[in-house]
């Protein structure tokens, strides 16, 4: 599969991280031009934390532990005595201090700081702008890096992540910390002692195929206003209930749907798929993976039987990437109406949210 532009493959996250109303995060004006995943991360954390320090960024209360002359906070009797410190009149304290250095703001300036070291040597060498990030990026990178002074830069785990607290309405910081934690997964050790290296995502097929599934929920949640998003979840019983003991029953697999949408006159249970090529088989005729229309269809059976209101058949779309040829399926299985569609990641964004909106849009021609 061919690599997705990187405009849009900023389009994609901000849909998929929620951040489309956003206006800060979406201030990134010459994306046009940027060739790497990393230059794209780099100019995102790198202009969204300026505006995080125009604005102010967060602080909170950090213990500090200093000899004072006097006492301030809790003194630390135990160590006052063990290090002599009253023969010099002075005394151990442990006290708050409102501080930016916290948690939320250390992962920002340490991703800076491992953004403007990628393909460098580690071991005290001067730090020249990197041949793996724009001369331009590398530049904004590091003054956004200086401009955190004060801040502590830390050694960065996904358990590291797992510690953040943010709050719902500061999407910003949200959205920054998720670039982050890209950059944290896509880092790579170089072949040379020291060198640090970048993973273009846009190769794993199982990060895109995550990626592509949010971006899709994310779309229909903030693009349209026909369908109700994930209403009642995604989850789907099995009807009639499976029968058995509870240790059979627990062997049985859950269902779920990548995403359904619901409306007055309309329920369509949509699963994405992030394949090379959506057709296969070896006549003239390509086919479509029969695998993928099995369980398309055990989802409508299911979660249609379950369903009082029998107004409203349950209709279905496979939805994939385009590879080579625009695919168009609208066949009616078992008495639903199945859709298999494909959406060109590599066209211009205006023209993939038009042909995001004209799928689900669609009405059927008996």
């Amino acid at each position: 599969m061919k690599n997705i532009p990187i405009l849009n493959v900023y389009y994609l996250l901000c849909y998929a991280w929620n951040q489309v109303q956003e206006k800060d995060a979406r201030a990134v004006t010459d994306t046009e031009r940027l060739e790497s995943v990393q230059d794209l991360l780099g100019k995102v954390l790198a202009s969204g934390v300026n505006r995080l320090l125009k604005r102010g960024i967060d602080r909170g209360y950090v213990e500090r532990r200093e000899d004072l002359a006097g006492v301030r906070g809790k003194l630390l009797m135990g160590e006052t005595v063990k290090r002599a410190l009253r023969a010099k009149s002075r005394a151990a304290c442990a006290f708050e201090e409102l501080s930016p250095d916290i948690l939320p703001n250390r992962i920002l300036r340490s991703s800076l700081d491992s953004l403007r070291k990628l393909g460098e040597r580690s071991g005290g060498v001067a730090l020249q702008p990197s041949p793996r990030l724009d001369r331009s990026i590398h530049q904004e990178v590091a003054a956004a890096y200086h401009r955190m002074e004060g801040v502590s830069v830390q050694l960065l785990t996904r358990r590291t992540f797992g510690l953040v607290q943010i709050d719902r309405n500061r999407r910003l910081y949200r959205f920054l910390l998720e670039v982050c934690r890209l950059v944290h997964d896509r880092r790579l050790v170089g072949d040379r002692p020291g060198e640090r290296n970048f993973y273009d995502f846009r190769r794993d097929e199982a990060m895109m195929w995550k990626l592509f599934e949010d971006f899709v929920t994310g779309f229909y949640s903030k693009e349209q206003s026909r369908f109700a998003v994930n209403a009642r979840g995604r989850a789907i019983q099995w009807a009639p209930a499976p029968r058995g003991t509870e240790a059979d029953q627990a062997r049985i697999p859950k269902m779920e749907a990548d995403l359904i949408l619901e409306s007055s006159d309309r329920r369509v249970v949509l699963d994405t798929k992030f394949y090379g090529n959506a057709l296969g088989g070896r006549g003239k005729v390509g086919k479509l993976n029969s695998g993928n229309l099995y369980q398309l269809l055990t989802y409508l059976r299911n979660r249609e039987a379950g369903e009082p209101d029998e107004s409203r058949r349950h209709e279905g779309i496979l939805l994939y990437p385009q590879v080579d040829e625009r695919l168009r399926v609208d066949v009616c299985l078992e008495g639903f109406r199945i859709q298999a569609c494909t959406v060109d990641l590599n066209a211009d964004w205006r023209n993939i949210h038009d042909e995001m909106l004209e799928i689900a849009e669609t009405k059927h021609t008996p």
